[in-house]
């Protein structure tokens, strides 16, 4: 993926603006602990429902435990994002047995909903909007130096798709 000096420099400013937060947040104890947190998945119906009346996709990110790469992604770029932009974001973890319900609104465990998925790899984040279709590139993994622009690009490719309907 081309990443353009808009990007770079909207990614320089975002992760500025994290680190300003943790900063700030940091001065209340214990407090970038919490903001590191993404809701677990559920009821991805009503999650889907919720972001699409505010125009928006649902950001779903599938994770999994004592993952270093689940945690760079959810404590600096999507926590932060959801606190700080309002991103809807859910957590789904690959090897829970926890309970979420489906799109159709159907019980399923996170577990189960990661295989229909078709997810191999922790972190996988999905872009779903009207009928939780996939409405951009699932961004897999990690990447150390450009993460920030390809998740920009993929919520500027997600909110676009959504917008239009």
């Amino acid at each position: 993926m081309n990443v353009n000096a808009d990007d770079h420099l909207r990614c320089s400013r975002r992760r500025g603006l994290q680190a300003l937060g943790a900063l700030v947040l940091g001065a209340g104890a214990g407090s970038v602990q919490a903001a590191g947190k993404l809701p677990l998945s559920t009821s991805l119906k009503d999650e889907l429902a919720r972001a699409l009346k505010a125009r928006q996709p649902l950001v779903v990110m599938v994770s999994l435990h004592r993952c270093p790469w689940c945690d760079e992604v959810r404590n600096n770029y999507l926590a932060p994002m959801r606190a700080q932009e309002g991103l809807h974001v859910v957590q789904v973890d690959m090897l829970s047995p926890a309970g979420t319900r489906t799109l159709q609104g159907e019980p399923i465990t996170h577990n189960s909903l990661v295989s229909g998925w078709d997810v191999k790899i922790a972190p996988t984040v999905l872009f779903l909007g009207p009928g939780g279709k996939e409405v951009a590139e699932r961004l897999v993994g990690g990447s150390p130096d450009f993460y920030a622009a390809y998740l920009d690009n993929r919520l500027t490719q997600a909110r676009k798709a959504v917008a239009a309907g």
